[in-house]
């Protein structure tokens, strides 16, 4: 054969063995698809690209390949497997549903810390807490933990032990004090924070903030000398089941020079303002109208209860009235004894 024979009949050559090792690499990849038997590399080899996530095939369709090389024809129709149903894991941070809160990652670190804000961002935020604990799914956590912001005192939950005081009672900076009280220091600094706010409408003085075992033996005394006890229990609570003691609460008056009595407070634009603002400062009203079936107690604008901005949030969001409600307990309107 001549020079230039060989010449023209390479060419050829090359191409068919191109084309062969073509067909043999195509035949491997269907071979290597099958034995691994999963829907996303059959996917993958015949598009050229990952499955996006959540992509469902349909069970056994078929696909026809493009063809492998020039010379040869297209190859037979492949069979698609099902895709395996995969479950999406829950996200970091979220609990398993039903499980115990208890059980994620950082709570009870963040319990023995006394960091009540990093327990429920632990939990999940505000809402997973409190569905937990209103649905059973929180065994560390105590609503008779007077340490806690999420500390329920009503006629029926004393404090334990009664006489309880708290231990970190500080002078609250920047809000007129009629009555010289204290606040736990956390809720100092949010009440600064609200009567500094509202400060748009008005003054907000601090009547009444935290009150001893012993200061509550007297006050209530009084409105049962005054009242009768029937009436007292209405408007006063014993000592060892005010809120008050917890440091955690208090009573504001609006003030325009000189200050107004508690029941002004609902008709004013102070009174209008903590009705409608305080729970983004950490603060509920505790004692609303039309609750006193549920709470003991008649309507208190004026008696605010610190509970965190978290829980405030969510307190005011979901559209709750009373803590008893919030976290699902028994309505306690009179005293067991």
């Amino acid at each position: 054969m001549t020079e230039s024979a060989r010449r023209s009949v390479a060419p050829r050559h090359r191409r068919m063995r191109r084309g062969v090792r073509a067909a043999r690499a195509a035949g491997l990849m269907v071979v290597g698809i099958l034995l691994v038997g999963g829907s996303a590399a059959v996917t993958m080899a015949l598009t050229g690209g990952p499955v996006e996530a959540g992509l469902q095939l349909t069970p056994w369709t078929t696909s026809t390949a493009a063809p492998v090389g020039p010379d040869l024809a297209q190859p037979a129709t492949v069979r698609v497997l099902p895709a395996p149903r995969i479950e999406a894991a829950p996200q970091s941070g979220q609990a398993e549903p039903g499980a115990d809160i208890c059980e994620q990652p950082g709570v009870r670190d963040a319990l023995d810390a006394g960091d009540d804000a990093a327990v429920i961002e632990a939990a999940g935020g505000a809402a997973a807490f409190r569905d937990a604990v209103a649905g059973g799914k929180a065994d560390c956590i105590s609503l008779g933990d007077p340490e806690r912001i999420w500390l329920v005192v009503n006629k029926t939950r004393p404090y334990d032990p009664l006489d309880h005081r708290p231990a970190d009672l500080t002078a609250v900076s920047g809000v007129r004090n009629l009555a010289g009280g204290f606040l736990r220091a956390d809720a100092g600094t949010a009440l600064t924070a609200m009567v500094t706010a509202a400060r748009s409408v008005g003054e907000l003085a601090m009547e009444s903030g935290y009150r001893s075992f012993a200061t509550q033996t007297a006050t209530y005394a009084g409105q049962v000398s005054a009242r009768g006890a029937e009436h007292a229990d209405l408007v006063s609570a014993r000592p060892g089941y005010s809120e008050h003691q917890s440091g955690l609460t208090l009573d504001v008056v609006a003030c325009n020079g000189g200050c107004g009595t508690l029941d002004d407070l609902a008709g004013t634009p102070q009174g209008e303002w903590v009705a409608a603002h305080a729970w983004e400062y950490g603060w509920i009203v505790r004692y609303e109208a039309d609750r006193t079936g549920i709470t003991g107690y008649l309507p208190e604008p004026w008696h605010l209860r610190y509970i965190g901005t978290d829980l405030a949030a969510e307190y005011h969001e979901g559209g709750w009235h009373t803590l008893e409600e919030f976290f699902g307990l028994p309505a306690a309107p009179d005293y067991l004894g």
